[in-house]
């Protein structure tokens, strides 16, 4: 028996992929359940034409990603702080602080849990944050932390 699954089935498919099973199986769970339709001709057709859809829209979505990319490598985020000795920060910059800082240079709504900073930024210097936008696509965005007390180019030549 040929059906179309209309949602995932553990150990069988996703949806929209045509599957062969035993009838039994088709007809006293599949079918009742919900979770496939019998494959016809019109079925089949549909389930294309929403794969295809669905294709589109995703390659929309990665070329809107890529180009969102393209300008977060080209900014620099700068963040003034108090620093202690050896530059250290009195408090850090955190992912929620990039993250509202680059939406404001962007002009867009930024999800701090794209930002993959592994721990908050707790000294003076220049560092590259890397961004998780999609699959593949993680652009880096350099953050320069200069101290109140010390000038910009001394924070630079010590973080090099």
């Amino acid at each position: 028996m040929k059906v179309l699954l209309v949602q995932d089935v553990e150990h069988l498919g996703k949806t929209g992929e045509l599957k062969d099973v035993s009838g039994g199986f088709g007809r006293n769970y599949l079918l009742p359940k919900g979770f496939a339709v019998l494959a016809t001709r019109g079925q089949i057709k549909q389930a294309e034409e929403r794969l295809a859809a669905q294709q589109r829209r995703s390659e929309a979505s990665r070329k809107d990603a890529e180009a969102l990319a393209a300008r977060i490598t080209a900014l620099s985020l700068h963040f003034t702080a108090k620093v202690g000795e050896q530059n250290r920060l009195y408090g850090s910059v955190t992912s929620a602080d990039i993250a509202e800082k680059l939406g404001a240079a962007l002009g867009i709504e930024f999800d701090r849990r794209k930002i993959e900073l592994e721990e908050p930024i707790k000294r003076a210097g220049t560092f590259a944050v890397p961004i998780r936008l999609a699959s593949g696509i993680e652009p880096t965005v350099t953050v320069v932390v200069a101290g109140e007390n010390a000038p910009a180019e001394e924070v630079a030549a010590e973080s090099v």
